[in-house]
């Protein structure tokens, strides 16, 4: 079934025009005059960055008299609507010019609606209200505000920053626990609030059983989200929002740490110990060499990227991560002409297209990958998947003059379903992935 995401109000309008001209940065990383990236010419590499650039600036909004969002800051911009996990991955590029791209403000847009509860909401309309009921799943995506707080923070060692958003982040994560977080150690999820919009996550052959949270639409108007998806919840576990919800922890150890909050790093640690105990006991085949989502306690033997943050979140040990790292680079599951599909090669629905996440190629995905495959020491993997990447992204743009919202695995092409002037978070390839993996 097609991702409802493209029909949402929040996803609907798609930003068309070509990128901006070339500029010479003067904060330009001092070995990218050398060729790197297969062969991705410096001159292009500046081209790619500077428009990579200009359109994040176009997107800088909010501020306006009577406005919702009283300051301006950086966003995906495709829509009325912000999005917490779009505005965590621009964090991850934005941190290098965030006098231009105000990240801090985006990010504050988040804090500024959290609830007593600690309840954030993954979108709030262009009103500042929540689009989503807490009730349900839908409503929290990849919680990694932790994560952009930390990636600002590799760039301003803002101390005072992170000890002022350090309680909100305790709050969300007790928030998310408290709701999400099953006696197994687990977290159930909800397939469109994960991100990965039109992924299933049920079972094969799964009928709505009226097990799952029942889902109250808030703009029932606007958009009906009433798709098998939104049925299946309780009733499953989820592999990424599990190890999401360990990297949480281990960030939160890590803020606690530099804000001096050394009571609570104990707390943390265990937090992260815990979540990744449970993730070892209970998602991992040993057959196959791939942790899996449960469905009734029962593995959904399906692959998707969703695995891939168990070596992010620092999760999966050594000879796991290794068997991991076969899938990845297997051409006939996720080592595509563009790495690294959502969706692997080998398994039924898998689109040479993209269809979105059924075979796209996202760049917050792959970031993650990169991310994971540094923490866990394989660093000549990250960069062979981080020159692939560049270079296909390179090829799309001399093509088509901009960046977009996802690529063809099979084709130096834009996704099946992928808008143009996407940067939102394409703009981690010409930016943060050529800093950190190609150019550094």
């Amino acid at each position: 079934m097609r991702s409802p995401s493209p029909s949402l109000p929040s996803r609907r309008d798609a930003i068309a025009g070509a990128a901006g001209g070339a500029v010479l940065l003067a904060n330009w990383p001092a070995s990218a005059a050398e060729p790197a990236a297969l062969d991705v010419p410096p001159e292009l590499q500046r081209r790619m960055y500077a428009a990579a650039l200009d359109s994040a600036k176009r997107h800088v909004r909010g501020g306006e008299p009577g406005s919702a969002y009283r300051r301006r800051f950086v966003d995906a911009a495709f829509s009325s609507h912000i999005f917490l996990w779009d505005t965590c991955f621009i964090a991850a590029y934005a941190k290098y010019h965030p006098e231009e791209l105000p990240i801090r403000p985006a990010l504050d847009n988040f804090y500024e609606r959290q609830e007593a509860d600690g309840f954030i909401c993954r979108e709030y309309d262009a009103q500042g209200r929540p689009f989503w009921p807490k009730d349900h799943p839908v409503s929290i995506n990849p919680p990694l505000l932790a994560f952009a707080e930390l990636e600002l923070f590799t760039r301003t060692r803002d101390v005072d920053r992170l000890a002022g958003v350090y309680p909100k982040l305790a709050r969300f994560y007790d928030f998310i626990a408290a709701r999400y977080r099953c006696d197994d150690g687990l977290f159930f999820s909800d397939a469109l609030g994960s991100g990965m919009d039109n992924i299933p996550r049920y079972p094969d052959g799964w009928r709505d059983d009226g097990r799952g949270l029942p889902l109250h639409n808030l703009y029932p108007q606007v958009f009906n989200y009433d798709l098998l998806s939104s049925k299946w919840n309780r009733q499953g576990r989820s592999v990424d929002f599990s190890a999401q919800m360990a990297l949480f922890a281990d960030q939160l150890a890590q803020i606690a740490h530099i804000v001096g909050r050394k009571r609570d790093i104990a707390r943390w640690r265990a937090g992260h110990a815990d979540i990744a105990r449970a993730i070892n006991a209970h998602c991992w085949s040993e057959a196959d060499g791939f942790y899996y989502d449960l469905g009734y306690g029962e593995p959904i033997r399906r692959k998707h990227i969703g695995m891939f943050w168990t070596l992010l979140a620092g999760v999966a040990p050594p000879a796991r991560t290794r068997r991991m790292i076969a899938h990845l680079m297997d051409p006939a599951e996720f080592w595509r002409r563009i790495p690294a599909p959502a969706w692997p090669a080998d398994q039924v629905g898998f689109s040479p297209g993209g269809d979105y996440w059924m075979g796209g190629v996202w760049a917050p995905t792959n970031y993650m990958l990169l991310r994971g495959l540094r923490r866990c020491g394989a660093e000549a993997t990250a960069r062979g998947l981080a020159r692939a990447y560049y270079w296909a992204v390179a090829q799309v743009f001399e093509a088509t003059g901009t960046f977009w919202e996802n690529y063809s695995p099979d084709s130096l092409a834009p996704g099946r379903i992928a808008r143009p002037d996407f940067c939102g978070w394409t703009a981690l390839a010409p930016i943060a992935v050529l800093r950190e993996f190609i150019a550094d």
